[in-house]
């Protein structure tokens, strides 16, 4: 299955919900960018409550299961929109990987790092730089504000908003020629898959159409231009090909 950029842009739309608006661009163009690298990319999780992060470091403290963050509710970026985690998208549109050796676009650069280093480019932070808990599959963008300006109550500066912004439209720009590419190839490969499967039908080597089950005038043309002596045990493989042969009018004697 080959996936549209629409396709992988809506697999992640329900968690780019309540992002900061800078944030959410940002996010974007890396879905983008990571496509046309031939790596599609899942957003596992944006916002994330001050409920939802106390219920989450419960786990492997309180309840049951293995510990996954350290950070209690509002200590962590993603309560404040300004963080996203990922995954590989793989290609059956479903199914994700966190395989950070993995390279489904064979580029010899693991498909984890291709895509850090689209998220760096935009300005993002990643937890895999981190000294201690170190967090792979994590981004943010913190516009140079802690945690604790944050809970009290302060916002990123209208300079430092404007300053990613003009980042992460250049980057756009620069996704945008190279899909444009990626979609006039798809193009003519379908047109020439089209190409193909007409050919197939006529000369009937499709493995989905009948096979020819009169082969007689084929032989009969053959023995004349003494391609073949006698039409006897012949495999239905060396029947077939003899057919094609003679719907492609190889068999006509020379004037």
């Amino acid at each position: 299955m080959s996936l549209t950029l629409d396709q992988v842009k809506s697999k992640s739309s329900k968690r780019l919900i309540g992002l900061h608006p800078v944030v959410l661009a940002a996010a974007t163009v890396l879905i983008e960018r990571c496509y046309a690298r031939g790596v599609p990319i899942l957003i596992t999780q944006g916002l994330r409550t001050i409920a939802e992060q106390n219920m989450l470091y419960g786990q492997g403290r309180t309840k049951p299961g293995a510990i996954v963050t350290n950070a209690k509710g509002g200590y962590s970026y993603h309560n404040f929109g300004l963080a996203v985690d990922f995954a590989l998208l793989l290609s059956d549109g479903s199914s994700v990987s966190w395989d950070m050796c993995r390279d489904g676009n064979d580029n010899q650069v693991a498909d984890w790092h291709d895509v850090v280093k689209e998220a760096k480019a935009l300005g993002f932070e990643w937890g895999g730089d981190w000294t201690s808990f170190k967090d792979y599959p994590h981004f943010q963008m913190v516009f140079s504000l802690t945690l604790t300006q944050l809970r009290a109550g302060s916002k990123p500066s209208e300079t430092a908003m404007a300053k990613t912004t003009a980042l992460i439209d250049r980057l756009k720009e620069e996704a945008k020629g190279d899909i444009r590419k990626i979609e006039e190839l798809e193009a003519i490969v379908m047109k020439q898959g089209k190409r193909l499967e007409a050919v197939e039908k006529r000369l009937n080597i499709s493995g989905k159409e009948t096979y020819a089950i009169n082969y007689t005038e084929a032989i009969a043309a053959a023995k004349a231009v003494g391609v073949i002596t006698t039409s006897a045990d012949k495999s239905k493989l060396e029947l077939n090909i003899i057919q094609m042969f003679f719907n492609l009018g190889l068999f006509k004697k020379k004037a």
